[in-house]
């Protein structure tokens, strides 16, 4: 498939496709006139890519990676960086999952009213929830 179809089937833009493959993270073949051909597989490669970057990998460690996807073959040193990553990745989610929880803990105990400071208080003037940081 051409780069414009790979594009399309990934939701990808064709500058990053270009991107992966200066930093060697996706290959092609090129027609006698110069246009990139890819495999059907790219299409998966594209997307275990983009949720690797959007997971906070590099395209360093990105590269590290790949060969063991394709062989299923790990060395130890990767081994341990893809540990790292994981773990990160783990502190990343409970980051996050305590963040949503705060949220929700804001959302459930009332609806914002904002007063002429801008601070916000439930409902009928109770306690301002802005002393937590909330609502500004």
């Amino acid at each position: 498939m051409r780069i414009g179809e790979l594009a399309a089937r990934t939701g990808v833009s064709v500058r990053s496709l270009r991107y992966y493959e200066d930093q060697q993270l996706l290959g092609s073949e090129r027609s006698p006139g110069g246009q990139r051909h890819y495999a059907e597989y790219a299409v998966d490669r594209v997307r275990m890519i983009q949720q690797l970057y959007a997971a906070g990998l590099s395209s360093k460690t990105i590269l590290g990676i790949l060969p063991c996807v394709v062989t299923g073959e790990v060395t130890p040193e990767l081994l341990g960086r893809l540990t790292a990553e994981r773990d990160r990745i783990d502190r990343q989610i409970s980051d996050l999952a305590a963040t949503r929880d705060r949220l929700d803990t804001i959302i459930s105990a009332s609806t914002c009213v904002h007063e002429a400071g801008g601070h916000c208080a439930p409902e009928g003037g109770a306690r301002p929830l802005a002393a937590e940081g909330a609502c500004r």
